[in-house]
């Protein structure tokens, strides 16, 4: 296992810098998301996307990207609206067609590069993670990755050893399974859709074009540390369901 270079300069100020995730089409969210994109839907009044800005703003992130392809110009439209709520915004806009997260992630290197290290979430999550505890862990096992997980039923799990390295992944309805490293005993959490990535990453992703972080991932875990940080107890919400806007909105006002 190779932990990332230790030669690479850490801001001694905590985080600084994120990608949200947002170009996804919402599938799950129709009919809302045939004529809005997902970053939009409204929670107690308010887009998941100024939810997660605010969040990040939070904690002193303010210099973040935005991948956008469904309804890109709405979202473009909403963040001008509010003056880019008063932080450093960049849109990477896909254009031909949504690069899945390991495709966007790549699109966005030129931005995302020059900051060690940098935080990652997906534009329907909603949580009460604490950002700075999971920089605390990133910062002392020095993976090249680490994921913020919990121990939540889902229908997917990211499968790891007992040092928490990542070493498969599993789906939990059709019991399809990748393993990359062989462990025992293997135990399984929930992907919260929220990372800390050296930007090391961006030297060894030879994928092209759309492509899934989960498979470079797996990939990568076989010869650097990828690590699952567990934040079971923290609230946390995928907004890709109808059903989880209300539950939502019972903890996010």
């Amino acid at each position: 296992m190779h932990n990332t270079s230790e030669n690479l300069i850490q801001s001694k100020n905590g985080l600084t810098t994120a990608m949200i995730f947002a170009a996804g089409l919402g599938t799950r969210l129709k009919p809302w998301t045939d004529h809005h994109p997902k970053a939009l839907v409204l929670v107690n009044g308010k887009p998941l996307l100024q939810r997660n800005i605010e969040y990040l703003q939070g904690f002193g992130i303010t210099k973040l990207i935005i991948n956008v392809h469904h309804f890109a110009d709405q979202v473009i439209d909403f963040l001008k609206a509010h003056d880019y709520f008063n932080c450093n915004i960049t849109v990477s806009h896909e254009k031909e067609e949504p690069l899945e997260t390991g495709g966007g992630l790549k699109k966005a290197a030129w931005f995302l590069q020059p900051h060690d290290p940098f935080f990652v979430i997906n534009a329907d999550i909603l949580t009460s993670l604490d950002i700075n505890a999971m920089l605390q862990f990133h910062r002392l096992h020095k993976p090249l990755v680490t994921l913020a997980v919990t121990n939540r039923k889902a229908s997917r799990s990211f499968l790891f050893n007992d040092s928490d390295q990542l070493c498969g992944w599993r789906n939990n309805v059709s019991a399809q399974e990748k393993i990359s490293i062989h462990a025992t005993p293997i135990i399984p959490k929930a992907f919260s859709g929220i990372h800390i990535i050296d930007p090391a990453i961006f030297e060894l992703i030879t994928e092209e074009g759309k492509f899934s972080l989960v498979d470079l991932y797996l990939r990568l875990s076989q010869h650097y540390s990828i690590m699952g940080f567990d934040h079971s107890g923290d609230v946390l919400i995928d907004v890709g369901k109808p059903e989880a806007i209300e539950q939502a909105e019972h903890y996010f006002h």
